[in-house]
């Protein structure tokens, strides 16, 4: 079974790919990506940063604890 899902900010880029049947390197990844914005810091079209779906459930669960509940729109 293949899964699949992209999504986007003005300043980066999330993917997730999962091959539940594949057992090959990278056939289970998450990516984040940055996009390019209007002359903005962040505006490296190239950075990419990619981990393993285990490593992607870590940082999960560590962002879960460390941000706080109740969202504050900036």
């Amino acid at each position: 079974m293949i899964y699949e899902k992209n999504s986007s900010t003005k300043r980066f880029q999330f993917g997730v790919s999962q091959n539940n049947t594949a057992k090959k390197a990278g056939s289970n990844v998450f990516t984040i990506s940055t996009r390019a914005y209007d002359n903005d810091f962040y505006s490296t079209p190239t950075t990419q940063l990619s981990m393993t779906i285990k490593e992607a459930r870590s940082l999960q669960s560590f962002l879960n604890g460390a941000l706080p509940v109740n969202v504050v729109s900036e």
